[in-house]
């Protein structure tokens, strides 16, 4: 693993690292921010799922949530979205919600994505080894949160692993990828014509199928330009209560889809996460 940057903020450092990924078959960027801590502690860990087009960068640049994990004590992980690098298949046309920064978080079975889209494994497996290794983390206490189809990510990697992650929450998740035009051409494209295989990576259909956490926590912006066609937050309501789920969904009047709605409101999640990872 080699060190890209290192930065000290609020006590602790902000770092930028890069490694061979066997995931992706790439290498692969990610950030952490690692909070002032005594010599010997290990600290719980949260996971940021970003959205289209971004990389790790954005929220670590623009996402505002240093303060906040320095006063709570939280590492905050940020990993890329998608393989990058030569010989790395994009979308045909160039578009952006597809191919490079669209890795939709799951582990491709179609030709030519999956040589190196397995953002699944890598999110799920690989990078947490890595960050278990290197960094003083309490592998016993993580949660998961994201934006856009990161949220979408956030949403179905803690739907499929309950026991892992202690808290679940989302900023303008895409709910039901398989109801919606983004997650249609993402899901078919990386992952072809297996429905089943679909609804093992789409939130509101994992909860239809028994899937369950105790609550999660989301916010949407109503002023997002991708809210009716794109984000549908109605569905994991509906969704929600029908299984049980506790859904706080907090409709931000005004808000957009942008890092300036996401800053708003990053400390409020970090500290619904906290009060979830406290030592039992």
């Amino acid at each position: 693993m080699e060190q890209v940057s290192a930065n000290k903020a609020f006590g602790g450092v902000q770092g930028v690292y890069r490694h061979a990924s066997s995931a992706t078959g790439t290498e692969m960027t990610f950030s952490v921010y690692v909070p002032p801590h005594e010599q010997g502690a290990k600290l719980p860990v949260v996971w940021y799922l970003s959205g289209l087009t971004c990389t790790h960068a954005n929220v670590t640049e623009k996402g505002e949530f240093r303060a906040a994990c320095a006063e709570l004590g939280l590492i905050f992980v940020a990993p890329d979205t998608s393989p990058r690098g030569e010989g790395v298949a994009d979308d045909p046309d160039g578009a952006y919600d597809f191919g490079l920064g669209a890795g939709f978080y799951v582990d491709a079975t179609q030709h030519p994505f999956a040589a190196h889209y397995r953002m699944w494994s890598y999110v799920t497996a690989e990078l947490p080894a890595l960050v278990a290794a290197h960094f003083p983390a309490d592998m016993e206490r993580q949660s998961i949160m994201g934006h856009s189809m990161g949220g979408h990510g956030a949403l179905t990697i803690g739907l499929n692993h309950p026991d892992r992650f202690r808290a679940v929450s989302a900023f303008a998740p895409i709910v039901a990828p398989g109801r919606v035009p983004w997650g249609r051409k993402a899901l078919g494209g990386y992952l072809g014509e297996d429905l089943a295989a679909w609804r093992r990576h789409d939130a509101v259909a994992l909860i239809e199928d028994g899937a369950h956490v105790p609550a999660l926590l989301v916010d949407q912006g109503m002023a997002d330009n991708f809210l009716e066609q794109e984000l549908r937050p109605e569905l994991l309501k509906a969704a929600c209560e029908a299984a049980g789920i506790d859904l706080t969904l907090n409709l931000r009047e005004g808000y957009d889809h942008s890092y300036y709605f996401i800053s708003t409101f990053m400390a409020d999640h970090l500290r619904w996460h906290a009060a979830r990872l406290v030592k039992e």
